[in-house]
């Protein structure tokens, strides 16, 4: 261990005043263990918020200006060595006010990465770039090639608190996952815990994987986190993280993952839009522990709405975009229909807990207003380790869903047209092998429950001539309009389930 490592373990501004007089201290042994130590002595001491204040030119600065400023490729990390990875950073400003300290891992040594503002051209900014010397750098981002060996494209990025995305073969950027989330959905409001430096190891010639740690810190936690990245047709990130807390967390949400949901075919746009769907994803899955299947589509309510799904050792769980069909979206320029979805497949026994889904109003298209995250029945006290590991792949064709068969839409509408007798009608497809390998004349039946605030008024099972699958088509009526309304479906055979629990919630009107 050398004098420089040792000496930031004493404190972290003591580290920071240190860090930035150097370039690089040797790293012999550096590993996961060596960030989960220093996140062990983050923990130990009075949280130290970043105090940053940007030149005036930043401050306000908007989102057409900010843009505008751009990472030259050519400077890009790696790129004279031609390595099959390059990596390129963000400048600060806007919402991304807090720098982050980056670091390169090569052999034995680590070497600082600092801030010039030489790396990037400021297009139409009419400020000297001289005054930002020394900023540090907001983020970075990973190019690899994905979709052609004659170019590298954007396949992960870091950037904002603790939020990061990734991107496979033919998709576009839509959802994002978060280090940790802490208090998302309480009254109390939420915590955003930040990475505050990374280590990137430097790869060999012919790598197809880069790993990155990453040192995480807020109020009430610390962690460290390892990071594999392999990217392909479904881009692949391996996390491993040792979570510090300070102080007790009343909501500690594990593998975050957070998108956007606005409306869709099972609740119509309340405005006129020529796109029929807009949306990153459209339901949340879930592989429980027991073998059944669980989706539920996602909703655009009125109030925030949490809800959750009880577990012992799950399989995985995933905010899914299952509606592959551009003719859903007709938008040229989103690509709805391209973006991923994300499942996160636990790794080690994840013990008894759930999988939260929050679900926040939004007025339009600009907010990531879902978030789903498991969360462990009993947290760790303040100090004690807690060791978390699971692998998050970005998919879009084919996705993980259950082998027997699925939910493909949900549609919603008034249950009789010619007569409103205030009753909701919904239709569920499903599709899948199970489906397809039925004989013409099998006995299918859907089972449908609900809870105490609903009365199923009608249920019929009947094959889908156009599609080849099956449909649930149920009429329903709600007790009492101010509170949600929670239902079930699935079919069955006689002797056997054939599809996954379709699970929904109506809330509040």
């Amino acid at each position: 261990m050398t004098a420089v490592a040792s000496t930031k373990r004493h404190g972290r501004a003591a580290a920071i005043a240190l860090l930035a007089a150097l370039t690089s201290w040797s790293a012999l042994g550096f590993d996961f263990d060596e960030v989960a130590h220093r996140a062990q002595q983050l923990a130990a001491q009075p949280y130290r918020p970043q105090k940053v204040e940007l030149p005036k030119e930043l401050q306000g600065i908007d989102y057409d200006h900010f843009r505008d400023i751009r990472f030259k490729p050519d400077r890009a990390l790696w790129r004279d060595a031609k390595l099959p990875f390059e990596v390129a950073f963000f400048h600060p400003g806007l919402y991304f006010d807090h720098p982050v300290r980056i670091n390169e891992l090569s052999g034995n040594t680590t070497r600082e990465i600092r801030f010039d503002p030489a790396l990037f051209d400021y297009g139409s900014n009419k400020f000297n770039p001289q005054r930002m010397s020394g900023l540090g750098f907001a983020g970075f981002r990973v190019h690899y090639p994905l979709n052609t060996q004659k170019y590298k494209d954007e396949v992960l990025v870091f950037l904002g608190a603790s939020y990061f995305r990734a991107l496979g073969k033919g998709q576009v950027y839509g959802i994002s996952a978060r280090g940790l989330a802490i208090d998302t959905g309480l009254a109390s409001g939420e915590e955003f815990p930040e990475f505050v430096e990374f280590w990137i190891e430097r790869p060999a010639p012919t790598a197809t994987e880069l790993t990155i740690y990453a040192l995480l810190d807020s109020r009430r936690t610390s962690g460290a986190y390892r990071f594999v990245l392999r990217p392909g047709t479904e881009t692949v990130v391996e996390v491993k993280t040792r979570l510090f807390m300070r102080e007790n967390v009343s909501r500690l949400g594990l593998a975050p993952l957070t998108t956007m949901y606005f409306f869709g075919e099972n609740q119509r746009s309340a405005r006129d839009d020529y796109r029929p769907e807009v949306h990153d994803s459209d339901g949340l899955s879930i592989q429980s522990g027991t073998g059944e299947w669980i989706w539920r589509p996602l909703v655009n309510p009125k109030r925030l709405l949490v809800t959750s799904f009880a577990l012992n050792n799950p399989v995985g769980f995933g905010v899914m975009q299952r509606d592959r069909d551009f003719n859903h979206y007709e938008d040229l320029e989103a690509r709805y229909d391209q973006r991923p979805s994300a499942w996160v497949q636990a790794r080690g026994n994840w013990g008894a807990g759930r999988v939260e889904l929050v679900q926040i109003p939004s007025p339009d298209e600009t907010n990531d207003n879902i978030v789903a995250y498991w969360v462990p029945d009993a947290p760790p006290p303040p100090k004690t380790p807690l060791d978390f590991e699971y692998r998050l792949l970005w998919q879009k064709d084919p996705p993980i869903r259950p082998p027997s068969a699925w939910v493909t839409q949900t549609r919603r509408g008034r249950g009789y047209t010619r007569n409103d007798d205030g009753s909701l009608g919904l239709v569920i497809d499903f599709d899948g092998p199970a489906l397809r390998k039925l004989p013409a004349d099998a006995e299918v039946e859907g089972i449908v429950t609900a809870d105490s605030n609903a009365e199923v008024r009608e249920v019929v099972t009947h094959r889908n001539d156009a599609s080849g699958g099956w449909r649930i088509a149920l009429r329903v009526t709600r007790t009492d309009n101010a509170k949600p309304l929670e239902l079930r479906a699935y079919l069955r055979t006689r002797t056997s389930t054939l599809s996954e629990t379709w699970s929904y919630v109506l809330p509040p009107d």
